[in-house]
């Protein structure tokens, strides 16, 4: 009963408002088959780094990257829904895989009014790839924000 969740120190990896990962129109995210999380409805076009770790994947298409904390925990973000089939276009990317990066370093920017003349939802999926659950409450907030977020 609660006993393994802890809070976690964790930033607002963009701008944007928190709705919870139900809520995202893709199935594979809203049902939590990679893990559970939230999703932010971007403001700006910035994906920030929570915290420092190291980035363990850039997808060559430049929507999506995973981080390794120092804790050992997993995040991937994914930056929009079927944004893989931009090839790229519309992202430029400011890190590497295997770069060690810190809270605040931004990771990728994204164009908001490209994505949205190709239709394309802009919404940032935050997965925890190793954590059970998550828990955190929908707001609106600003990047590198420290968000109060629980994680089992």
């Amino acid at each position: 009963m609660g006993l393994f969740k802890k809070k976690q120190v964790f930033c607002a990896p963009c701008s944007g408002s928190i709705i919870p990962l139900c809520e995202v129109s893709d199935v594979v995210f809203a049902s939590e088959t990679l893990g559970p999380g939230f999703a932010i409805i971007p403001s700006i076009g910035e994906l920030y780094a929570p915290k420092n770790g190291v980035i363990s994947a850039i997808f060559p298409t430049k929507h999506a990257v995973g981080m390794t904390f120092e804790d050992g925990s997993e995040v991937l973000f994914h930056i929009g829904i079927d944004t893989v089939n931009l090839q790229g276009e519309g992202f430029s990317t400011f890190v590497n895989s295997g770069d060690k990066v810190k809270q605040g370093s931004k990771l990728v920017d994204f164009d908001l009014p490209f994505l949205e003349s190709k239709s394309i939802d802009s919404t940032v999926m935050v997965v925890f790839t190793k954590h059970k659950e998550v828990s955190i409450e929908p707001k609106t907030v600003q990047a590198n924000e420290v968000l109060d977020i629980t994680c089992e």
